[in-house]
């Protein structure tokens, strides 16, 4: 069982800076592809990042390619998500999720196994 606690969130001014952090307990993080993903009101929650269990690859949604950086401390147990250049369209719930998949699979929500609570990131304009 792993436990996912994410935080970092808060509101921010367009074009600033947060750094997300999601901190794992009760099994080791190296052996998961790590992903966040973001819900904000009224939509379904969709992919923003996605880091492999060697941090050898990374993926990103278009949407945020550029801007946004995933990286992990398995040493740590912890992966982070540095978001630069924010935009009020980035305004939603952010959570990140453990699983055991690779390729283009990390894109997808169902291959999640366990998932945080989530931080709320708000951007105002």
């Amino acid at each position: 069982q792993v436990q996912l606690v994410e935080s970092g969130g808060g509101l921010v001014q367009a074009g600033g800076s947060l750094r997300l952090s999601c901190a794992a307990s009760g099994r080791t993080l190296s052996s998961y592809h790590m992903g966040w993903f973001r819900q904000a009101p009224g939509k379904e929650r969709e992919f923003v990042a996605a880091i492999s269990w060697s941090s050898s690859t990374t993926y990103y949604a278009d949407s945020v390619k550029g801007r946004f950086t995933i990286s992990r401390d398995n040493a740590k147990n912890t992966v982070y998500l540095q978001m630069n250049s924010l935009k009020p369209e980035d305004t939603a719930g952010y959570y990140c999720g453990a699983g055991r998949v690779s390729g283009s699979y990390v894109r997808r929500i169902d291959a999640y196994g366990y998932w945080g609570q989530g931080t709320q990131v708000t951007v105002s304009s």
